[in-house]
């Protein structure tokens, strides 16, 4: 990609561009046709790319990345690298559903339990009249099921695909079957169809602001995310020093 910076970040590259930037060069995927991946970084997957060689290459090869997270927006101005802002997976989701109703991009949902993905494309359909959708699948199938699931999406013709499946399944199956598929533009969603059916709040402002919104989901489901939180992501911060001192 030419026209913006592309910073590297224990391993990881990260595009350096705003909400606006990232809208922009999006549109410019969907007007060539061709394949194009994105993905975002966050301190989960800082992390797991450091012992996770192949989605270290996949989050590299990816035509677009995007921070997600204020610790990697600050570990950045550390670093002498300043990223200019978060880019939040849920907030380009948000942003990318009014400009397809705008432009007629035909968007297609895959993942989740089959509840919360058909319930997030009857909540988009109800608020944005404008949108076309190319399809929905839930994001459980068997091994022996998985070409079939590609030959779906690619009869659907899609400009726009949403991946939300656990990490890093999604990065993986996107590195492995885009060039298949050919959609224009292919996100990784994490649990932003929780969020938009309703299922999970979202974070206050105030809290996203000043990088909380991971205490805030910690809060809504502890169980689950105190390992991810309190346990594998506390590396980030030995490796975020060993970059301040090797520089």
């Amino acid at each position: 990609m030419s026209g913006h910076q592309r910073i590297e970040m224990m391993g990881c590259a990260i595009d350096n561009l705003s909400m606006e930037d990232t809208l922009q060069v999006i549109e410019g995927f969907i007007a060539s046709g061709r394949p194009h991946q994105h993905v975002v970084v966050n301190v989960d997957k800082l992390v797991k790319a450091q012992k996770d060689e192949e989605l270290r290459r996949i989050i590299n090869d990816c035509a677009l990345i995007n921070a997600d997270g204020m610790p990697v927006v600050w570990a950045s101005r550390l670093l002498g690298k300043p990223l200019k802002e978060r880019v939040a997976g849920v907030d380009l989701f948000e942003a990318l559903m009014v400009r397809a109703a705008e432009k007629g991009w035909r968007v297609y949902l895959l993942g989740a339990r089959e509840e919360v993905v058909s319930r997030v494309r009857e909540v988009y359909t109800q608020k944005l009249p404008g949108l076309v959708f190319a399809g929905h699948r839930n994001g459980y199938w068997k091994p022996e099921e998985e070409a079939q699931v590609v030959e779906q999406i690619v009869q659907a013709r899609a400009d726009l695909l949403f991946v939300a499946i656990s990490s890093p399944k999604k990065e993986q199956f996107l590195g492995a079957y885009q060039a298949r598929m050919k959609i224009p533009f292919a996100m990784g969603v994490g649990g932003t169809f929780d969020v938009a059916a309703g299922k999970v709040r979202r974070a206050p402002v105030w809290m996203q602001k000043v990088g909380l919104e991971w205490f805030y989901r910690f809060l809504q489901e502890p169980r689950r995310m105190f390992r991810r939180y309190f346990i594998e992501d506390m590396a980030f911060f030995g490796l975020l020093f060993k970059e301040l001192r090797r520089r």
